[in-house]
C-alpha cells in the first residue's frame, strides 16, 4: 500500500513530547519543569481534533506544564512517565477497537522507534536522530517545537482532503 493510501486510514495522531512538541529543552524549577510549546503546533492539533482525529501525547517524563498544555488543547490521551510506548498504544488501540494502521505517530529518538516501525504512518522532525530519519515515512522539514507537528498534521489533512474544512473552522459567517 502506498503512503497516501496509508494516510487515508489515519484516525489517531500520536506525538512524543520532548523533541517533537518542544525543542527538547527542559528548564528545571524546584517544583516542576518548564517546557516551551509552539502555538502553530497547538492550532494544528486543535484543528485535527475538531475534525475528528484522536490526539495522543506520550512522554517518558512527567510535567505539570505538559498537563496544562493538554488541558488547553483538549488532547484525548496523555501518557506520562511512560517506559513502554507500545504497551500504552496497545491499550488505547484496544479500547478504541482500532489497529496500528489507524495511527500516525511522530517521534524523534530511539525510544520512539518501536512505535514508528509499526504504526500506519511514521514521521519525525527535521532535527531528529539520523537513525530515526532513516526509518520513518516522512522527515518533516520543521524542527521539534518549531512547527513540525503542525506540518505533519497538515500533510495528513491534505491527503484526506480535510485541510480546507479545517481552515474554515477559523472563519466566522463565511
Amino acid at each position: 500500500m502506498n503512503l497516501d493510501d496509508r494516510i487515508r486510514n489515519i484516525k489517531l495522531i500520536g506525538f512524543d513530547v520532548d523533541g517533537v512538541l518542544t525543542d527538547g529543552s527542559i528548564l528545571l524549577t524546584p517544583d516542576d519543569e518548564i517546557k516551551i510549546f509552539n502555538v502553530k503546533d497547538g492550532l494544528g492539533i486543535t484543528m485535527a481534533r475538531k475534525l475528528g482525529f484522536i490526539i495522543i501525547f506520550i512522554s517518558g517524563r512527567k510535567s505539570l506544564s505538559l498537563e496544562k498544555r493538554v488541558r488547553e488543547l483538549k488532547v484525548d490521551y496523555l501518557i506520562m512517565g511512560c517506559e513502554d510506548k507500545i504497551l500504552e498504544f496497545d491499550k488505547i488501540l484496544r479500547e478504541l477497537n482500532m489497529s496500528y494502521e489507524n495511527l500516525a505517530y511522530m517521534g524523534d529518538d530511539y525510544n520512539d522507534l518501536p512505535v514508528l516501525e509499526i504504526c500506519g504512518v511514521s514521521a519525525c522532525p527535521g532535527d531528529a536522530l539520523e537513525a530515526v530519519k532513516e526509518r520513518v515515512d516522512m522527515v518533516i522539514e520543521d524542527f521539534g517545537g518549531k512547527g513540525a507537528a503542525r506540518s505533519f498534521i497538515e500533510k495528513i489533512l491534505r491527503v484526506q482532503n480535510k485541510l480546507d474544512q479545517g481552515i474554515k473552522l477559523y472563519f466566522k459567517d463565511y
